[in-house]
């Protein structure tokens, strides 16, 4: 029997935010499990940590759909854990990935993590995004991810994207954003059917495309960014180019047992 354990990110209450599922482990088992018990969760990410030394932890983060080489909300969710039970002195602990070694810092009931910025390549704005998301974007970028650009925040909230057609564009995952309305910077919503997660509550691997963009649209380094799902959530970002600073609140929803040798 082993821990598992729930984590909301990017949220100080319970049932907001993005959660995630953690599990421990002295080693990774076959992928194939690992993918099993992520679709078991049900949840847009499973992250499965094996510690190397008391402030370094391999991480892995699983979709029900597949493995994914960047997620926030998990490495979030894995950081406030190992804070918790595992280091309580600590207040770095350095996770190593798919995408580079990343770092998540405790600052005060902040949890920052330095991240890879995307690249953003213009591309045109077209028919089949518009049929999409029942929206016309303004403008349309090209990263790991798609990102659309919209008039205004209330399009962002209400929109209701078609997801098999949000499956045929390109982007791992399909973000959109407009400008915020006073409170925030910017406001954002980020859909993932490729990964069998028709909207992803908070993204903060989605962030390392939309913080780039406001930072540089808004001529600012500090973006208090808005995601507009029915959970919601709030990221505290910098932008320093190559890397985004992406940091949250986070709060324990549950801890369990689950019933594998593995």
């Amino acid at each position: 029997m082993l821990k598992s354990y729930v984590v909301d990110a990017f949220t100080d209450e319970v049932f907001k935010g993005n959660p995630a599922a953690v599990l421990f482990l002295d080693k990774f088992p076959a992928d194939e499990m690992m993918q099993k018990i992520a679709m078991e969760n049900k949840l847009s990410e499973t992250a499965f940590a094996v510690k190397e030394t008391p402030d370094k932890y391999q991480l892995r983060w699983f979709t029900p759909g597949g493995e994914i080489d960047l997620c926030g909300h998990a490495t979030l969710a894995t950081g406030f854990l190992v804070f918790k039970y595992g280091a309580p002195t600590q207040s770095t602990v350095t996770f190593a990935t798919q995408s580079g070694d990343l770092t998540v810092t405790k600052r005060g009931d902040l949890y920052e993590m330095d991240f890879p910025s995307y690249e953003l390549k213009s591309v045109p704005v077209t028919a089949a995004m518009t049929d999409a998301f029942g929206v016309a974007p303004t403008e349309a970028y090209l990263g790991r991810d798609l990102l659309c650009v919209f008039d205004s925040a209330q399009q962002v909230a209400e929109m209701t994207p078609d997801m098999d057609k949000l499956s045929h564009l390109d982007g791992l995952l399909q973000n959109v954003t407009a400008a915020g309305d006073g409170q925030y910077d910017c406001v954002s919503r980020s859909f993932a059917p490729k990964l069998a997660v028709p909207e992803d509550p908070v993204c903060g691997s989605g962030h390392c495309h939309i913080v780039p963009y406001w930072a540089k649209k808004l001529q600012k380094q500090q973006i208090l960014a808005y995601q507009a799902s029915a959970r919601s959530g709030v990221l505290h970002c910098t932008y320093e180019g190559a890397r985004t600073k992406l940091s949250g609140h986070a709060t324990q929803y549950s801890a369990s047992e689950v019933l594998l040798d593995l």
